[in-house]
């Protein structure tokens, strides 16, 4: 840009100005505020929020969540949804047996692992629901995946203070599951049905001192899809005592 000889003697002497405004103390250079300024919108900006699957699920905050007074298991890691047909008893058992990864039925994924299908990758996510229920067609839909004719494998740890005996597992889906403790297979509710609250509940079982594996998997033929677990102690009452978490302690 060129300026006449008048302009860049007045901007010489305004330059000169502001150098013994410097020199004395009285004038402070704008260069550092804009920096500050600068830094502080990129802090801003990279404190993004957790990731949310929809209007009742977000990504876990801390590390073991205390349940709630229903007794809800509130949080579990998700594989994004595999494609598959049927909601019979022998369609859903025949699905469950099928190995579409390694290890399937004793892995304890982190958050953010993935598995091989063919030529497609499926992520593990670590979710936490603010209701009693996982919105598995929220979580699907956040992701832009298939809700229709679909498999969802999901995982939990849930830590007992003492062992428990002659508790129950209690769940509802939408639409048919099945369901492991500690790798033995305990409940399975089957067909096109709707999530109710302890719509199947299990054989009494012994909970561990310490962690114990939750496994399930729901299948789901369209529209909503969605679950519910929790542990009923020997009175059917629910166990609020346990804490569940998505990684195992160390």
């Amino acid at each position: 840009m060129n300026r006449d000889p008048a302009t860049i003697r007045v901007l010489e002497s305004t330059n000169l100005e502001k150098l013994r405004m410097i020199t004395r103390g009285t004038f402070t250079p704008r260069l550092p505020v804009m920096a500050a300024t600068i830094l502080l919108a990129f802090a801003s900006a990279s404190a993004a929020p957790a990731q949310s699957f929809g209007p009742t699920l977000t990504h876990p905050s801390s590390t073991a969540l205390k349940l709630p007074p229903d007794g809800f298991l509130q949080r579990w890691l998700i594989l994004e949804p595999i494609h598959v047909n049927g909601l019979t008893d022998s369609a859903v058992q025949a699905a469950v047996r099928t190995e579409y990864f390694p290890n399937q039925l004793t892995v304890i994924p982190r958050d953010g692992d993935s598995v091989t299908l063919g030529n497609t990758n499926l992520t593990w996510h670590a979710v936490e629901t603010t209701n009693y229920n996982v919105n598995l067609f929220h979580f699907a839909r956040a992701l832009h995946k298939p809700t229709s004719d679909v498999l969802f494998w999901t995982v939990t740890i849930v830590t007992s203070p003492e062992e428990m005996h002659g508790v129950r597992l209690a769940v509802g889906s939408n639409a048919a599951s099945v369901w492991w403790v500690n790798g033995q297979e305990v409940i399975g509710i089957y067909g096109d049905r709707q999530t109710v609250i302890d719509d199947g509940v299990s054989k009494r079982l012994t909970l561990k001192k310490g962690s114990n594996v939750v496994r399930c998997a729901v299948i789901n033929g369209g529209g909503a899809t969605d679950f519910c677990g929790r542990f009923l102690d020997p009175d059917d009452k629910p166990l609020t005592t346990l804490s569940v978490s998505v990684e195992e302690p160390r």
